[in-house]
């Protein structure tokens, strides 16, 4: 297959975001990845395999402006983005994919490390992407209907069936790297947009996605919660890594210190860290103690307000 003759990528480590479903979040982690490693001084590229959608290249595109807006020096990657060949005749636009995503690792290199995003679908691109991962990040929505990418469910008895097309593409992708002589891919899922409730669902999507990941061999790392939080930062080009720097005119809620915990779980488990991370902690236990006294504050004068009134 074509994907055996990908150029040589040992002088990177190449981080891969894939889910075959859209609106999984892979963007988002993607970018919290690339901003994480740039805050620890590594070189770093991106590539969006899923560019005729473009979020993660208007994401960076959209940081270069606000840098430009405010005088900022945000540390931003070098990226190059892929569009899916339209060649009619298959074998030709297989080969053409080949050639663009070459193009474009050539042009990031070198790096420490080159983070792809790739579609949410079925795609050639998207094989030649998980193809290359040494990492590979895939995000997944707290649901049945998201689990279902990863295997079939027995609707009645919420037993696992057997791997769904997804899990053995990435089988597929893991021994076409074996037989070339590269390093095992290591994956990680993580479960997205957690509901903050302990409902009945969300314990058995705990227990299928532990026996899953013995079963398939993955590991499984805390996600973001449905936060409104990671939306607003989008048209800033900004990530939860960011709200300390001064001048990004956001200002610091509890709702992000809770998110900027989920972000340091993450990156705990894919094994970076957030860059200083006793000093990130610090400010947010003064942002929340701030918020927090303000509140203990109001609350007390609409106590005294009650008893005078």
């Amino acid at each position: 297959m074509q994907t055996a003759t990908m150029t040589d990528t040992s002088r990177s480590t190449l981080i891969v975001l894939g889910n075959e479903k859209g609106g999984s979040g892979k963007s988002t982690t993607a970018m919290h990845v690339i901003v994480s490693l740039l805050g620890q001084g590594h070189s770093v590229g991106a590539v969006d395999l899923d560019a005729r959608q473009g979020t993660l290249s208007r994401y960076i595109e959209n940081r270069a402006a606000l840098n430009r807006r405010n005088s900022l020096s945000l540390p931003c990657p070098r990226f190059a983005a892929v569009l899916p060949s339209s060649r009619r005749n298959r074998d030709d636009a297989e080969k053409e994919d080949l050639e663009n995503l070459e193009a474009a690792l050539n042009k990031l290199r070198p790096a420490d490390f080159i983070v792809i995003d790739t579609p949410g679908s079925a795609s050639h691109l998207s094989r030649l992407g998980h193809s290359l991962a040494d990492i590979l990040i895939t995000p997944l929505n707290d649901s049945f209907i998201d689990l279902d990418l990863l295997a079939r469910i027995d609707p009645d008895a919420h037993s696992i069936l057997g791997p769904s097309i997804y899990s053995q593409m990435v089988w597929e992708q893991r021994q076409m790297r074996a037989r070339a002589g590269r390093r095992p891919t290591e994956w990680i899922v993580m479960r997205n947009r957690l509901s903050h409730i302990d409902a009945r669902n969300k314990r058995v999507m705990s227990r299928l996605l532990d026996q899953l990941a013995q079963r398939i061999g993955f590991r499984l790392a805390p996600g973001f919660g449905e936060r409104v939080v990671f939306r607003e930062l989008f048209p800033k080009g900004l990530t939860l890594l960011d709200l300390k720097e001064d001048g990004t005119g956001v200002d610091m809620t509890m709702s992000h210190v809770a998110a900027r915990a989920e972000i340091r779980s993450l990156l705990d488990v894919i094994g970076f860290e957030e860059p200083n991370p006793q000093a990130a902690n610090d400010q947010d236990a003064a942002s929340a103690g701030q918020e927090g006294s303000a509140n203990k504050i109001n609350g007390a004068k609409a106590k005294t307000r009650a008893m005078v009134g």
